[in-house]
């Protein structure tokens, strides 16, 4: 890992395009005045959840560009292909999870469809610009 070719700039952009991703995906998703009480009474309270949602971003962003780096990805479809990848583990995590009833049917798909977005647009991201 040569840690002076990395591309600083996209892991900026990439925690960004999460952040933007996130508010638009959970507000369209969650905001809704049909919101279920399941998710509402399983949130966490106060401002320290989107403190933590940034800085998960950002090290989500740069993990994302080691790997692209690492492998030597050079093109937005290569990333993008890796990127999906990293959410289908991430998914059979949540899977594992809601077969042993630790999380609501709802919420599997919110968190899956979340996370296999988001990772494969951070490797098309990462791809292009490595």
């Amino acid at each position: 890992m040569d840690w002076n070719s990395m591309n600083f700039l996209a892991v900026l952009l990439g925690g960004v395009l999460y952040m933007m991703y996130g508010g638009i995906y959970y507000s369209s998703l969650l905001g809704k005045k049909s919101r279920s009480n399941a998710i509402k009474d399983h949130q966490s309270e106060g401002p320290l959840k989107y403190l933590i949602s940034v800085i998960i971003a950002f090290i989500s962003s740069f993990f994302v560009g080691i790997l692209v780096q690492s492998i030597g990805i050079g093109s937005w479809i290569e990333g993008l292909v890796l990127g999906f990848i990293i959410g289908l583990l991430i998914s059979m995590v949540y899977l594992k999870n809601r077969l042993f009833g630790l999380m609501s049917q709802k919420a599997f798909l919110i968190a899956i469809g979340d996370h296999l977005i988001i990772f494969t647009l951070l490797g098309a991201l990462h791809g292009v610009l490595n």
